[in-house]
């Protein structure tokens, strides 16, 4: 499956919730039941920078495909950093690295947020980038 066709997926699967809050909602609740990182994964390097809240993304290549992991202090925040990662998990690294997410725009999850927070996402965006673009081959 590719990239484009995994975000349809998630977008059609959660577009049939009629309300962009009921939606916030159920990405919130779902990314309270994820697995936290390891303790000493909550460090710095993990850390990503440009974010109010503090946000923890860990990226990884297994069997040439990219695997993430996420945390975050803020459920809202958390929320929406486990869609991004639901996205771009387990996809190969050239295709996370050049396809945009699209799903949080139409699905309305970000209408209602401040700048700042918009920015933080950017920065998410920005580090699964550069670790899907760290781990491409040549």
């Amino acid at each position: 499956m590719t990239l484009a066709e995994k975000q349809r997926l998630l977008i059609d699967g959660l577009a049939i919730i009629p309300d962009a809050q009921e939606r916030l909602a159920i990405a919130v609740e779902r990314a309270r039941h994820l697995p936290p990182p390891a303790p000493g994964e909550r460090v710095d390097a993990n850390r990503v920078p440009g974010c109010v809240s503090t946000v923890w993304l860990i990226g990884e290549i297994r069997d040439g495909r990219l695997r993430l992991r996420a945390d975050a202090d803020s459920p809202l925040v958390k929320g929406l950093v486990a869609l991004l990662c639901e996205l771009y998990d387990d996809t190969d690294p050239a295709e996370a690295a050049a396809v945009e997410p699209v799903l949080l725009e139409e699905l309305r999850l970000t209408q209602n947020l401040s700048p700042t927070r918009r920015n933080g996402l950017a920065a998410v965006r920005a580090r699964i980038r550069e670790l899907a673009a760290r781990h491409r081959p040549v």
